[in-house]
């Protein structure tokens, strides 16, 4: 089903927590919701869940203006981050919960009820698990089971809220490969929220950035890493450094010294180059950028050095070539090879 958001605007005692919101959710795809707390990301989503409803604007489900349909009116399925299982019941019991209760005329019987339940909890991979209590769970079954009970009710829309924010690294990588892949088997138009970028990008088909209540950008992963469009995206989306410069003539110049980079067609002034620590080389000699190394520390496979680089000390991060290894107080040289350029006005 396409949900479709136009100019959406909450208030909270008169404080705009949302601010002309648009955007247009397709049938089948998986909508990440990204960005810091605060940003309005979890409003979003409540409104479209038809917990809270918008101060102006209006929420369409198929083409149906759904802004003041219940939760119930909705059909919408529910992955919380804790959960939201019922203790006192079995796995078999919380996934059956949503039919159970349904209306009579749409009950189905009570045969119909434990047959679907006990496909889905094989649908999750914990058939042998049915008869067990919540308590009884880690933490990553416990989550399948949330999800298994969203599911049942045969929802239109399913919406996670931060589903792997309480579950340990590990588990969480291996619950968003299998949410992945539980998503290209049924096809539901899936919206979550997260501020957790890795999990945004490996997930999701299209992902939203928010910041301080608007879009601040939607596109694909690689859109969103590769091509940010504004400031605020690249430093929240992915590891990035940024330096105050100057644009004269088509070069960049770093306190007063001339760095060696074009800058194509960007116009003369103060600007914030941005850049990430992989897109760097260090460089023997010639026009760059130099720093002096406070800390070397390894990343996974990686080492990645922190300079403070021009007499302003500015912190930035570069990744080293694996021969490298310099010691702290060490002054390196480097130059991005991929970079963006923003106004300084942006920052």
């Amino acid at each position: 089903m396409d949900v479709k958001l136009r100019h959406i605007r909450k208030e909270f005692d008169r404080y705009p927590a949302l601010d002309d919101v648009s955007l247009d959710i397709h049938s089948g795809e998986l909508i990440a919701l990204l960005g810091p707390s605060g940003s309005g990301k979890t409003t979003l989503l409540r409104l479209i869940a038809g917990l809270d409803f918008p101060t102006e604007g209006t929420i369409l489900f198929g083409g149906e203006d759904a802004s003041c349909r219940t939760v119930q009116e909705r059909h919408i399925g529910f992955v919380f981050q804790h959960y939201g299982l019922f203790r006192h019941m079995t796995v078999l019991s919380n996934v059956a919960f949503g039919l159970s209760v349904r209306p009579r005329k749409q009950r189905p019987d009570k045969a119909e009820i434990e047959r679907r339940a006990r496909e889905l909890i094989d649908f999750v991979q914990l058939s042998d698990l049915e008869n067990r209590y919540p308590h009884q769970l880690s933490g990553g079954q416990r989550q399948r089971v949330a999800l298994a009970r969203a599911l049942a009710i045969e929802p239109t829309l399913l919406l996670l809220d931060e589903p792997f924010g309480a579950l340990d690294a590990q588990v969480r990588r291996e619950l968003r490969r299998w949410l992945r892949d539980i998503h290209e088997r049924t096809r539901h138009t899936t919206v979550f929220v997260t501020h957790d970028q890795e999990e945004a990008l490996e997930l999701a088909d299209r992902v939203v950035v928010m910041g301080k209540g608007e879009i601040e950008q939607v596109g694909s992963p690689d859109e969103i890493y590769d091509r940010p469009a504004s400031e605020f995206v690249f430093r929240f989306v992915g590891d990035s450094s940024v330096l105050d410069v100057d644009v004269r003539g088509g070069e960049l110049w770093f306190e007063g010294t001339a760095t060696g980079l074009s800058t194509g067609e960007v116009p003369d002034g103060p600007a914030h180059l941005c850049f990430r620590p992989h897109d760097t080389s260090l460089i023997d000699s010639g026009a760059g950028i130099s720093g002096i190394a406070t800390e070397i520390r390894r990343i996974g496979g990686i080492w990645r050095a922190t300079l403070h680089a021009g007499s302003g000390n500015a912190s930035v991060e570069i990744d080293l070539p694996d021969a490298v290894r310099p010691k702290r107080g060490a002054q390196l040289t480097f130059r991005p090879r991929v970079f963006q350029l923003y106004p300084a006005a942006q920052r």
